[in-house]
């Protein structure tokens, strides 16, 4: 039987992206619809990586067309990761694409863990990612990606980020030993921050997730002041204590026009090894209530589970150590949610520009 393009269209239109949240044909991710008698081929590109899921998506696309009675269908799906816009006034780093912040305004609610879970998740995922530990006094990414080298410096000005699990990776960690205390005032900090981030020779990267420090202060700041950041994701865990920091840090992002991409839970639920039996130790549904207050998505709920804190101890984070578990496909699910969040954003044009030479003729 044979259909038209506008027909094709239509059908396209009825299925969701789950990550985008709105059709493909609406997304403008529908690139080519080809029609040849019996024959439909459609090229889909979204804008995050979606490896994951994409085979999924592309079945229930093929099933829409092959509701049309068609029978040869050939649906392909890739990802196009672009640059979007950050804060006016700042400058785009080299090499990379787009940067990401994980904040919690309050220590101790797993940040790191989620973090370097979510940089390894978007690389897992099909991107070419990187990962800052912005954390000068207490950096816990070297002993989290289980690196114990020092980084290279090939002209003594700039640093080689170093590569574990196909991520690049910088922290101030790797430069000081790991039981050295960084006795610094504010001014060296935030330096230091800027100097980690503009002397690192990141290369290519789609995204660079910056793992800050707890809290709204001099780092924080600087960040976004000077550091073109494309989004932020907050972590919290459901108990109160949590949640008020949480909702000081969202609110800061907010003043200095970052978008918040959505809020993370961790350690959202506890499992009993022994018995099976779930528990809410930190109280229940606490992120879900701060990202509706603020308008603001639920991007996932991580359990408090011995496996993520071993893993990341001994230096082979979750979504490394074990890909296909419950836990990892959860981190997975949320890195897809954040870099689709993002990729709704407006592009950045800039570097397709050219620049205008005024010359003596």
């Amino acid at each position: 039987m044979a259909v038209t393009q506008s027909q094709v269209e239509t059908a396209l239109k009825e299925v969701i992206d789950p990550y985008l949240e709105k059709d493909l044909v609406s997304a403008k991710a529908v690139k080519n619809i080809a029609v040849d008698g019996a024959k439909v081929a459609v090229d889909v590109v979204l804008g995050y990586p979606a490896k994951g899921s994409k085979d999924a998506l592309a079945a229930r696309l093929k099933e829409k067309i092959a509701a049309l009675g068609v029978k040869d269908v050939a649906v392909n799906i890739s990802s196009e990761i672009t640059s979007h816009s950050v804060q006016k006034g700042v400058k785009p780093i080299p090499g990379v694409k787009n940067i990401i912040a994980v904040a919690s305004g309050k220590g101790g609610v797993g940040k790191s863990t989620v973090a370097v879970n979510l940089a390894l998740a978007l690389s897992v995922e099909g991107a070419n990612v990187g990962i800052l530990d912005a954390d000068i006094y207490g950096p816990s990414q070297p002993r989290m990606l289980g690196v114990k080298m020092k980084p290279e410096s090939k002209d003594g000005k700039s640093l080689e980020p170093l590569v574990s699990y196909h991520l690049q990776s910088m922290s101030i960690g790797y430069l000081v030993e790991e039981d050295t205390p960084m006795i610094w005032r504010g001014p060296m900090v935030t330096q230091a921050l800027e100097q980690l981030l503009k002397d690192t020779n990141w290369k290519d990267l789609d995204y660079l997730v910056v793992d800050l420090p707890p809290g709204t202060g001099d780092t924080q700041l600087t960040l976004a002041q000077k550091v073109p950041v494309t989004g932020a994701v907050i972590v919290t865990t459901p108990q109160d204590i949590a949640l008020l920091d949480a909702r000081k840090a969202l609110k800061m992002f907010e003043k200095v026009e970052i978008p918040v991409l959505g809020v993370v839970e961790n350690m959202s639920t506890h499992i009993c090894s022994k018995c099976g039996h779930e528990e809410h130790i930190f109280g229940e549904g606490g992120g879900q209530r701060m990202a509706a207050d603020y308008d603001v998505d639920f991007l996932g709920a991580l359990p408090l589970d011995i496996r993520i804190r071993e893993e990341t101890d001994s230096g082979k984070p979750t979504v490394v150590a074990d890909p296909e578990c419950q836990i990892s496909r959860t981190y997975r699910d949320i890195a897809r949610r954040v870099a689709a969040k993002l990729a709704l954003q407006k592009k950045d044009y800039a570097a397709k520009f050219p620049s205008i030479v005024i010359q003596n003729t």
